[in-house]
């Protein structure tokens, strides 16, 4: 249980931030103990309600009225009591006082309720225990990728993280017909960044009703926002740690969108909804897979496979054993594409890659190579459809779309590390990086593939996980 003193902006005119008692206006207390205390002297004999409260800071700053350290109504009190109250006397920030007191000096008690049971005596007598259904997903808010601000930036909105949940069971005794739900969004780790500056996000968020009939994209996309109203959100977008709310809604499926009140504005978060029934909360995302590369990819690059004055460099290169190891490949790769990467060429890194990709510890043959050149030829013209200004790099903006030309579908989670580990700090991706990114989710979806036999789920060995996936 916690409790708060008025905001000293409702005091006209009083800028002292302690009152005459002892307390700091508009500050936070906790309340250690509720106690009712036995005052027995001639001619009195009675229960004094007194709750125990602790100021955060820990300080010198505690109540001075009746009831606190060494006042003389402690003298009512016999020694046996106050040893059972634990009763101390130090510059330590906790300190007692009347009920009545309390209910002058403080307006606004929270309960925060460590499970998720019915606090409701009606809700739950005695011998039963009513639970709230309780779903729970981490998120993240990166500049350029997820982290669209909110519903005044259209063009944006859609791209922040998206949550359904389904209401099917209405509430027990409900005349409506509908469903309790309580939404909670929580920014994480911003307290413990204070030191660097940080302070809370303004958050908040949007609930969108879904369609009965009829397809919508998944995730939603910026048209379904500019043709639909919310049903609902937080009452406005504040810099608190936590905004929540509760509606009564209709049975039905319902997209969660959280978002900061400004794109770009990066952070973690925590949302959490709370029903009577269940609530089915899931991503409102793509899988993770592969799929058809881009018809327009395919128009750039009608036939990607080797020219013959590649194939004769390689031949060369591969010598007598007809391989060639990642140097080699660095050689004939920054030869054959000398034109469109002018100076840059490709990195150490993304070529060793690329040979794991292929499953090829020691070196790939021609016919090995002649599938990464295709794929390869299809990144190139994938990256070249997506740097839209022309300036050597994809806005880490259209990632997703990128990828899908490429054939892969990711979600917003997975968009959040890629544009992590690839991205630059001016919000572009290289070509190099690109190119990495892509191998790294081939890899990743062809040893899948391998391994689960064709399910969504495999079992790695150590030795297999080193050998495919840390190339």
């Amino acid at each position: 249980m916690g409790c708060t003193t008025p905001d000293p902006h409702d005091l006209s005119g009083n800028e002292n931030p302690e009152t005459p008692e002892g307390l700091i206006r508009g500050h936070a207390y906790s309340i250690t103990r509720v106690k009712y205390v036995d005052i027995e002297i001639p001619g009195l004999s009675e229960k004094i309600p007194l709750l125990r409260l602790r100021n955060p800071w820990g300080n010198e700053a505690e109540w001075n009225g009746p009831w606190s350290d060494k006042s003389p109504e402690w003298h009512l009190i016999p020694e046996s009591k106050k040893e059972e109250l634990g009763l101390t006397f130090d510059d330590d920030g906790e300190f007692w006082m009347s009920f009545k007191d309390f209910t002058q000096h403080f307006d606004r008690v929270e309960i925060c309720n460590l499970s998720p049971d019915s606090l409701d005596p009606e809700e739950c007598p005695e011998g039963c225990t009513k639970k709230w259904e309780m779903s729970v997903f981490e998120g993240e808010w990166v500049r350029g990728v997820t982290a669209g601000g909110c519903g005044n930036y259209l063009e944006t909105f859609w791209t922040n993280p998206q949550y359904t949940v389904t209401l099917t069971d209405v509430d027990e005794g409900d005349d409506d017909n509908k469903c309790t739900i309580i939404i909670a969004l929580m920014q994480k780790n911003r307290r413990s960044q204070r030191h660097q500056g940080l302070e809370d996000l303004s958050i908040g968020f949007e609930v969108y009703r879904l369609p009965e009939y009829g397809r919508v994209p998944k995730p939603l996309d910026v048209n379904f926002f500019k043709n639909n109203m919310s049903v609902g959100g937080s009452q406005s977008f504040i810099n608190v740690r936590e905004v929540s709310a509760r509606f009564k809604f209709e049975p039905g499926r319902y997209v969660i969108v959280p978002s900061t009140y400004e794109p770009n504005e990066e952070g973690e978060f925590l949302i959490r909804v709370f029903s009577e029934k269940c609530n089915n909360m899931a991503e409102n995302d793509e899988d993770i897979g592969m799929g058809d590369v881009d018809d327009r990819v395919k128009e750039i690059t009608p036939n990607p496979e080797p020219s013959d004055p590649v194939r004769d460099f390689f031949n060369r290169l591969a010598g007598d054993n007809g391989q060639v190891d990642w140097q080699e490949l660095k050689e004939i790769l920054d030869y054959a594409m000398r034109e469109e990467l002018k100076e840059e060429g490709f990195s150490k890194d993304v070529c060793r890659s690329m040979i794991a990709m292929l499953d090829k510890v020691g070196g790939l043959g021609f016919e090995e190579f002649k599938t990464l050149w295709i794929d390869l030829r299809n990144w190139r013209a994938v990256f070249c459809l997506y740097d839209t200004e022309g300036r050597g790099g994809i806005p880490t903006y259209h990632l997703r779309d990128a990828l899908r030309s490429g054939g892969y579908t990711v979600n917003a989670p997975m968009l959040n590390v890629l544009a992590h580990r690839y991205g630059s700090s001016d919000g572009y991706i290289q070509f190099d990086d690109f190119t990495m990114c892509a191998v790294r989710l081939k890899t990743m979806c062809d040893t899948l593939k391998q391994l689960s036999s064709g399910g969504e789920y495999a079992t790695f060995s150590l030795k297999e996980w080193l050998n495919r996936i840390v190339y």
